[in-house]
């Protein structure tokens, strides 16, 4: 092998070692490793920057509009909210909503389809005295498996697409092995694999979900608790009174910690003891008792210094809660040396961390991904940060926008005519999803501001990028020297052998970095397995293995972005997506290599 082809293996392993063990930002990460690879000689200007035009890419670019235009419109949430109709148990919740979920998913990106689903959860588990840890990660595996159906459930799916077509376009082949997938081309194998996740779910997954609480359920026992810190102001009536007289001892789901006093702390409190001002009280509780300390005059949070003087704002304002994602740059620092205010304009009033207690200074605790904050911001910051790759935001978002509902059932129309134009392919992939997303503006199903806002830049920049590291690994040779030792490791076992070994290797480098770059940099593996495997092997095959296996990612948060999404609000730990996960993805590595070969043969 050339000194080019050890330059971009090795360039791929800075790449995953930085989006593995690193908060970088995998936009940044893998353009840059892209740009390096260009400025080298090893692949062209042209080739650097040819992902951006991938027809992949650009569906997806409307496809976020489209989805954005159904959620703008309340088209699902409605729907959802029928579909519960008597369901008062978590395995009822399940039941009724597994089927419709992963239908939707299968035509809608399943990250803000689970976005829409989280309210609606979320005020049946607190209605219903069900524990979310019973329910969101068996929804965020039906999302997941619902879009492996068809071409447009997901866009790891549209990305190898648009890969399998650019491979074709560069060998001049005519060969069908490179011909553009149809729509429900893969339901063949997704079918069969989400209908063993379900039963898999319904029979074994739900005996291994965690039972944790939800914060409103029961005092003292949410899983799902928040740190909160107060300062009790000179003009605070709390001021003199003692504990159990200011009635801080008897709020349904909060519990006073410690009070803080010129830097010496008081824990435990006692009934009587009296409040000075200046004291820090620390709280751990619940959203809705947060909401009723937050109403009491002279009561601020200390982790906002200016919170008191925009009181008069507030009436102005709501609460939000987000979920820091595994790509923000405030991972690692503490909330007051982010400047969380002066970045995001809200206030940051009290942070939860899966099933551990917090404890401390809000404003210094470093922050994880997977925390959810609750925030108190203006009316339009889930508007404007909705699409903000610092976070998953997780509710208040229905609250906190009007909704178009006189557009519901054209936004649904439109949407079953993007599904019709892609089925018959009457035209191109891209052409129809950008004229349906156009179609949505030009209704008014969503603004044109809105509908700019919706497009995740930074999940386009790294498929774009990773499409042209995949370009470089191809052209320098290092994809065929690793698609050698594949092929040799497993000589006298077949082809079989080897379509095994890169849907697994898939599998693993998908839950270490995003599954979309798992996916784009294990594809010319996977085309140069099959070649060097003989002529007569079916390059679509290998290729079809790297999709499901990047589409499936269940065994951690970092994996899937839905997984991540519910891992705060669902009060899990990492633990409990290996046990539930685990045995899953080994199940559809089995259903895969049964199904894969019958679908597209070998």
């Amino acid at each position: 092998m050339t000194w080019e082809g050890w330059f971009v293996i090795g360039i791929v392993l800075v790449v995953f070692l930085l989006l593995s063990r690193t908060p970088a930002p995998p936009d940044f990460v893998l353009m840059g490793a892209t740009v390096l690879t260009g400025l080298v000689g090893i692949i062209t200007p042209e080739d650097v920057f040819s992902g951006f035009v991938n027809p992949g890419v650009l569906t997806i670019a409307a496809l976020f509009v489209v989805a954005s235009a159904m959620r703008e419109t309340g088209a699902l949430d409605s729907f959802g909210a029928r579909i519960l109709g008597t369901a008062r148990t978590d395995n009822q919740l399940l039941a009724r909503l597994a089927i419709p979920v992963a239908g939707i998913s299968a035509f809608l990106n399943n990250t803000p389809v689970l976005a829409m689903l989280l309210p609606l959860v979320d005020s049946f588990c607190r209605k219903f005295q069900v524990a979310p840890s019973r329910v969101l990660l068996p929804l965020s595996y039906v999302c997941i498996l619902g879009g492996t159906c068809t071409l447009i459930g997901t866009s790891t799916n549209l990305v190898i697409n648009g890969m399998i077509v650019e491979e074709g376009k560069r060998i001049a082949s005519s060969d069908s092995a490179y011909a553009a997938l149809g729509v429900f081309e893969m339901s063949p194998v997704g079918v069969p694999m989400l209908i063993v996740g379900l039963i898999y779910l319904f029979v074994i997954g739900r005996r291994l979900l965690p039972d944790r609480k939800d914060l409103i359920e029961q005092l003292g026992a949410s899983s799902r608790e928040y740190l909160v810190n107060m300062r009790v102001e000179p003009a605070c009536r709390l001021v003199g009174q003692r504990v159990e007289q200011a009635g801080l001892r008897h709020l349904p789901g909060l519990f006073l910690v410690e009070i803080v006093r010129q830097d010496e702390a008081i824990a435990p409190v006692g009934p009587d003891e009296e409040i000075e001002a200046g004291d820090i009280l620390t709280f751990t509780g619940v959203v809705t008792t947060i909401v009723d300390l937050e109403r009491i005059p002279g009561l601020v949070p200390v982790a906002d210094e200016g919170y008191e003087q925009a009181a008069i704002a507030r009436r102005s304002t709501q609460l939000t809660e987000a979920v820091v994602s595994n790509t923000s740059p405030l991972i690692g620092r503490t909330i007051r040396s982010a400047q969380f205010r002066t970045r995001y304009n809200a206030a940051v009033m009290a942070v939860h961390r899966g099933a551990t207690r917090l404890t401390g200074r809000v404003g210094d605790i470093v922050l994880r991904n997977g925390d959810t904050l609750l925030l108190q911001t203006g009316h339009d910051f889930t508007r404007a940060h909705r699409n903000n790759p610092d976070f998953f935001l997780v509710s208040g978002v229905e609250e906190s926008r009007p909704v178009r509902h006189e557009k519901a059932i054209l936004s649904t129309v439109l949407l079953a005519l993007l599904v019709a134009l892609m089925t018959t392919q009457f035209i191109s992939t891209p052409m129809a999803a950008f004229t349906v997303a156009g179609l949505m503006v030009i209704t008014r199903c969503i603004s044109s501001g809105v509908a700019r806002r919706s497009v995740d830049w930074r999940t386009l920049i790294t498929l774009a990028a990773a499409l042209g590291l995949g370009r470089a690994m191809t052209e320098s040779g290092a994809a065929e020297r690793i698609a050698s030792l594949l092929v040799d490791g497993s000589v006298g076992f077949g082809a079989l052998a080897v379509l095994a070994i890169v849907y697994a290797l898939t599998a693993v480098l998908s839950e270490l970095v995003t599954n979309k770059a798992a996916a784009v940099l294990m594809f010319p593996v996977a085309l140069a397995a099959a070649a060097q495997l003989g002529p007569d092997v079916n390059a679509r095959t290998f290729a079809m293995a790297v999709m499901f296996a990047a589409a499936t990612s269940l065994v951690t948060p970092l994996g899937f972005q839905t997984n991540l999404m519910v891992y705060g609000p669902g009060g899990y730990r990492y633990t409990d997506y290996i046990k539930v996960g685990l045995p899953l993805s080994v199940i559809l590595f089995a259903v895969a290599m049964i199904a894969i070969p019958i679908v597209w043969p070998l």
